[in-house]
């Protein structure tokens, strides 16, 4: 008698985790990946908790963030030459010795500049979204469909972490210790990347550079791409600086509760064949959402208006994305998927940093209602640029299903 196959599930999402190994992967990928939104905010709290200086927490934690855009795609490459496993558990390693490091310099009095040193070391921490990004282009190559939907899937998932990570980390530190949230989030950063690192099934397999490689940078379209994540990043950034400055940071969680339903929604649908098309209305979408937030702090000063407003910007920025990224996926060559999003995702913090500092300038001279310009005017930054750069993406045939 024979058995019956199970039927496939209808559920895209169902259906991506059904892969063999998928589950086992993505579960440690989610645990390495929540202290990403833990240990900068756990950083803060503990060093201006102990030093009593918020600026001396935001120097230090700049200075992780500098260190990160240098080192990041250097460990990225080292990935694609060598395979994840062998790159990222050390890599991991010597990030987390930096975070215990930190802590103890902290909980004993060293010297300011000891911090910057021992948080400049978590910067070896491995792209660990980017390596899950790979696991699937490596798992679904050749099937546009299902690397929309994974695409989706881990943009939700970065949108869910940098939800819950800062919520995590502030309640650990304030009920435990000062120190608590920095050491949970080392804690699971080790053990995610353990798990993860251990699926050797869905690894996609190394690829030894000759003296032919040439980086991804100098991909026809790619500069152009990374400006639009360097823009895209600028949006993100000024708008958490102004909104927590017009309404404090909670109600930056409905941005971040609109963009990861939006990016569920939108890996469910099928997508249009043309990406490269497909991206600039999602940029044009998202500029013209981004305006809201400034529509309703310069008419009204009812905040759940402003939180109604900020959803609705929030439900175009997962999608933008995930397009964004399913370009780079495109444009990169296979052998060089890691270094190649780990640029963009540099990119993308380069941009945090910089439309940050832009969106806290606006606040401090102009306001927090004209602050609200800021992640407008990158967004329609990031829409120019991409239509700039379409030539080079039909060049590369990235605008190809």
């Amino acid at each position: 008698m024979r058995v019956r196959d199970r039927p496939t599930p209808r559920n895209p999402y169902l259906r991506l985790l059904a892969t063999p190994g998928a589950r086992a992967f993505t579960a440690g990928n989610l645990i390495a990946r929540l202290p990403m939104g833990m240990l900068s905010v756990s950083a803060v709290i503990m060093i201006a908790g102990s030093r009593g200086s918020y600026a001396l927490a935001g120097a230090v934690t700049a200075t992780g963030l500098a260190a990160t855009a240098v080192v990041a795609p250097f460990t990225a490459r080292l990935v694609d030459r060598h395979g994840q496993a062998r790159i990222a558990v050390p890599a991991t390693a010597l990030a987390v010795l930096g975070s215990l490091a930190l802590v103890l310099c902290v909980r004993y009095g060293a010297p300011a500049w000891t911090l910057f040193v021992a948080y400049a070391a978590t910067a070896t921490t491995p792209n660990t979204g980017g390596m899950s990004r790979a696991r699937w282009a490596h798992l679904h190559r050749g099937d546009p469909a299902a690397l929309h939907t994974a695409n989706s899937f881990e943009q939700a998932a970065d949108e869910l972490c940098f939800m819950l990570g800062p919520v995590l980390a502030a309640t650990l530190c304030g009920a435990l210790f000062p120190e608590a949230g920095t050491l949970v989030g080392a804690f699971l950063l080790m053990t995610g990347v353990l798990i993860f690192a251990a699926q050797r099934a869905t690894e996609p397999p190394p690829n030894p550079r000759t003296h032919k490689t040439t980086s991804p940078l100098r991909t026809p379209g790619m500069p152009a791409l990374l400006a639009v994540f360097l823009a895209t990043g600028a949006v993100f950034g000024a708008l958490e600086v102004v909104s927590i400055a017009h309404a404090g940071g909670a109600i930056l969680a409905l941005q971040a509760a609109g963009s990861c339903a939006a990016g569920l929604l939108y890996g469910s649908l099928r997508p249009a064949r043309n990406v490269r098309r497909r991206l600039l209305v999602c940029l044009a979408a998202m500029t013209a959402l981004m305006s809201l937030p400034l529509l309703a702090a310069a008419s009204t000063a009812s905040l759940p208006v402003l939180a109604l407003c900020l959803l609705l910007a929030g439900a175009a920025t997962a999608p933008t994305m995930v397009t964004g990224m399913t370009l780079v996926q495109r444009s990169t060559p296979p052998g060089q998927l890691n270094e190649g999003m780990t640029l963009s995702v540099t990119a993308l913090l380069g941009g945090v940093a910089a439309g940050a500092a832009t969106g806290g300038w606006l606040v401090e001279h102009a306001g927090t209602v004209s602050g609200y310009a800021a992640p407008t005017g990158a967004a329609a930054l990031a829409l120019v640029i991409a239509a700039a750069g379409a030539y080079g993406w039909r060049r590369r045939g990235a605008d190809r299903g």
